[in-house]
């Protein structure tokens, strides 16, 4: 059956449910990781070659080819025989020329030569194809990054973190960040043995996924710069705070997790360009994680679990918000939660501030 995705036309198998054994795969749900893809890559300054390993369908790797004007080569790969002619098919139907190979996604990588930009979106974990993806970067390209094994990174699964991303998970309001965080610290880890700094320039939680696009440093001082950023973060149950720690030092009330990523998450200037040109869901998403992206802390609060503490009514958030600015602190929402902010104000000036609001 035929659908369309903003610029394109595929002719997919009917999916009641996207599920991986279909023989050609077609998430719709997807869409916006492809719409901010796009908007990513065109704002992008260069001229770059593209990998699609794992394309299934080949709706990405279409829609760069069509709607991205710096693109100079665009390969698609799949294991699965079915998709590999499904690719073919959806190209034609696009009026459109694809490199098509038929591969396991690493061997693809491998045998390359390399790519400006590699995009991993497998189902599950994507722990399989980092090595292969990190050995195949090139200086100063981008390595997207999709992980869908959220219930792990999320702590629902504290030892199957342990296993698959080396770091402790956290099961509160902050658990989407800290699974971000501790994804990009893993793929830095695996970067790190080839000399190779994996550095955020944007990253989303969304739906049932989390997507990460790292800039690729090479070169031994990058890296040792990076590591030095994989910290634990410590999270006070009693009046919020958030710390970040060399030691993994638990207590009563303070949880711990990690070692992740400490340092920022986005590049506001690319954020800006993407903007630009952004429209419907994508535009909404880049114009929270904007304002978030000027504030550069780790963490967020729930002022819904803040004011349950003070026993107190909710604030509006347009409300709260204001009164931390006229505090004279930066703050925003943030696209991890709704009923949170992000600000550099402390937890404790928070707290004052949010119960003075509620006695008025």
């Amino acid at each position: 059956m035929k659908k369309s995705e903003a610029s394109i036309v595929i002719d997919v198998p009917f999916q009641k449910v996207p599920s991986k054994k279909v023989s050609v795969f077609y998430n719709p749900v997807m869409k916006l990781n492809r719409d901010i893809c796009v908007l990513l890559i065109s704002s992008l300054k260069k001229k770059v070659s593209v990998a699609d390993p794992l394309a299934g369908s080949g709706v990405r790797s279409l829609r760069l080819l069509k709607e991205c004007k710096n693109i100079k080569k665009v390969f698609a790969n799949d294991i699965s025989p079915s998709a590999v002619s499904s690719i073919k098919k959806n190209a034609e139907l696009n009026n459109l020329k694809l490199d098509v190979s038929n591969k396991d996604a690493s061997v693809f990588l491998l045998e390359s030569n390399g790519f400006d930009y590699i995009d991993i979106d497998p189902f599950g974990s994507p722990n399989r194809f980092l090595d292969a993806a990190v050995k195949r970067i090139s200086r100063g390209g981008i390595l997207a990054v999709t992980a869908t094994d959220t219930s792990a990174l999320s702590g629902t699964y504290l030892f199957a973190c342990l296993r698959k991303y080396w770091a402790v998970p956290l099961r509160n309001f902050l658990m989407h960040e800290v699974g971000l965080r501790i994804l990009i610290r893993k793929i830095q880890l695996v970067g790190a043995q080839f000399d190779k700094a994996f550095i955020p320039v944007f990253c989303h939680s969304s739906n049932h996924y989390m997507r990460v696009y790292l800039q690729c440093k090479k070169g031994k001082a990058n890296v040792n710069k990076m590591l030095s950023k994989h910290l634990f973060l410590h999270f006070n149950k009693k009046n919020f705070s958030i710390t970040l720690n060399k030691f993994n030092s638990a207590s009563k009330d303070v949880l711990v997790a990690g070692p992740l990523w400490s340092g920022l998450l986005w590049d506001s200037s690319l954020i800006k360009k993407m903007l630009s040109k952004a429209e419907g869901e994508a535009k909404q998403l880049l114009e929270v994680i904007y304002e978030e992206s000027l504030i550069g802390s780790v963490g967020f609060f729930d002022y819904y679990e803040i004011c349950s503490k003070l026993k107190c009514s909710v604030p509006k958030q347009k409300t709260l918000i204001n009164a931390v600015k006229k505090s004279g602190f930066k703050a925003s929402p943030t696209h991890f939660s709704s009923q949170s902010l992000r600000s550099n104000i402390s937890s404790t000036a928070l707290l004052e501030l949010i119960s003075n609001l509620c006695s008025h």
